[in-house]
């Protein structure tokens, strides 16, 4: 009995000794971990035992150390009393069956409703798990086409069981199987002919619902799972498509995020890869193209989403909610605009204001509205705005009380100089705004309304197209403004524009 207790306080001594040892990092994930500590600790327990684990420890570091900043964004259905009702997609075989499952459960139960939930990874994530993508993925590193990949490459592109805030699924098995056929079919070949294989393969089972409808339901992301089953997506779940596909497969893989175009509308997700010489590859199974060579617009910021911390993330300086919503609340990131466009950097000096923050943020008009894209910090009542793209106009802000309000004048951006639009109400003059093809068309009896941008949008009244006219004049607009017309049959697309003393227009 004695030799046993000696036994188990040797062994709690080692273990501790053990733990002690960990990471600083991985520690602290730990701490958090709560009741489910235990399941990680598993996990490193696992390969804490062989030295010839040594890099499938290291890897269980990584994914453990940056795991207590991510959270899967899930929901459940609930009856009109309350009740969740016992309905899950993921337990049928398709989701034709499970569509016709809930369409039964809907004629059973009354005021059926969806309830978001977040449970964080941290919290939930099992032992097992873990451990099966940490051996599945170290299984396709030993690809050729993973071959000259290195460690830290690994473990950011290829390791990672997660891409955004999707439900968790074990995926990794069922991508590799579904698409191992690629390994056969390149056996000769390069990344960039394994994208254009993927891409022929996703167009003969999967739709791009982009701009044929929208999903109801509370949920931000499909589960890998999800996305095999139901075969239809927009453009993100496209991206985290193609990222656990090329994942599965050995090769590396990122989500790609445009959070806003600058001279256009909307957002776009798409993914990039690597050459076996390293070199980067954006790509966009959803075009004809497939590679990405240029961008046909200004992208406000083109943002790395990645699994690891990353250290110069502005949700590291300041509180969350001090961060205008977005991907800059996140810790996750990467700003790699530079890869894609010109840029360069804006300096101005800023409104001054009560209790004025330590951070201003610049922001592109989309979607009519001026939406924050990036951030600078405050020093003397200026702010320096950096890594930019070229082509765009840019509006300074404050992020105050839950919303943006105007820190400077409006800046444009050109590829040659920079200009601050300040409107000079003091010399104004008369407007000529003429037709354009492919950007302005008058419509005959509709009413045209042209505004100028001092800290809001102001009106400088409207117009009536006539018959037999091409264009409108606007009369005592000030000089130097960023301008913006607006028909009263508007979509929210109109996009804003100055125009120089020698009457030309440009548009932003």
């Amino acid at each position: 009995m004695g030799k046993i207790i000696m036994m188990l306080l040797l062994l709690s001594s080692l273990y501790v000794c053990s733990q002690n040892n960990l990471p600083k990092n991985v520690t602290a994930v730990l701490e958090k971990a709560g009741k489910n500590r235990g399941e990680l600790e598993k996990v490193i327990q696992q390969y804490n035992k062989n030295t010839a684990d040594s890099l499938k420890l290291k890897a269980s570091y990584f994914l453990i150390s940056n795991m207590d900043i991510h959270s899967s964004v899930d929901y459940y259905w609930t009856d009109g009393t309350g009740k969740r009702i016992p309905y899950n997609e993921m337990d049928y075989p398709d989701f034709v069956t499970a569509v016709k499952a809930f369409e039964a459960i809907k004629s059973k139960y009354e005021n059926i409703k969806p309830v978001p939930y977040v449970y964080k990874d941290i919290d939930t994530i099992k032992a097992d798990f873990l451990i099966r993508n940490i051996e599945n993925a170290f299984a396709v590193w030993k690809q050729p086409q993973s071959k000259n990949i290195s460690f830290t490459d690994f473990c950011n592109y290829i390791l990672p069981y997660r891409v955004g805030s999707e439900p968790l699924q074990d995926w990794r098995a069922v991508y590799h199987e579904k698409f191992g056929w690629i390994e056969d079919s390149l056996k000769t070949q390069n990344t960039e002919q394994a994208l254009h294989y993927f891409a022929k393969d996703m167009r003969t089972w999967f739709v791009n619902t982009w701009d044929q409808e929208q999903r109801k339901e509370p949920l931000p992301h499909l589960g890998p799972i999800q996305l095999l089953n139901r075969k239809k997506g927009n453009c993100d779940d496209i991206g985290n498509l193609m990222t656990y596909t090329l994942r599965s497969q050995g090769y590396c893989a990122s989500l790609e995020s445009v959070p806003y175009w600058a001279t256009s509308t909307g957002t776009h997700f798409f993914n990039s890869t690597f050459s076996s010489e390293g070199k980067l590859i954006p790509f966009d199974v959803s075009t004809a193209n497939i590679k990405i060579d240029n961008f046909s617009r200004e992208p406000s910021k083109v943002i790395r989403i990645t699994y690891a911390k990353q250290p110069d993330v502005l949700a590291n300086i300041i509180d969350r909610e001090q961060i205008p919503p977005g991907f800059m609340r996140n810790k996750n990131y990467m700003d790699v605009t530079a890869n894609y466009w010109q840029t360069g950097s804006l300096e101005t000096p800023l409104f001054t204001i009560p209790s004025q923050p330590s951070i201003a943020y610049v922001c592109v008009f989309n979607g009519m509205k001026w939406k924050p894209t990036w951030w600078g910090k405050i020093n003397k009542g200026k702010v320096k705005f950096d890594n930019l793209c070229k082509g765009a106009v840019f509006l300074p802000a404050y992020f105050v009380d839950g919303k943006i309000q105007a820190a400077a004048y409006p800046i444009a951006s050109g590829y040659q100089h920079q200009l601050t639009l300040k409107p000079d109400l003091a010399n104004t003059r008369n407007v000529t705004i003429e037709e354009q093809d492919k950007y302005l068309k008058f419509r005959l009896d509709k009413k045209y309304t042209l505004y100028y941008w001092n800290n809001n949008w102001i009106s400088m009244g409207e117009k009536t197209a006539v018959e037999g006219s091409s264009f409108l004049v606007f009369e005592k607009v000030p000089k130097n403004a960023l301008l913006l017309l607006i028909p009263e049959y508007s979509q929210g697309k109109e996009r804003p524009f100055i125009i120089t003393d020698n009457q030309e227009r440009i548009w932003f």
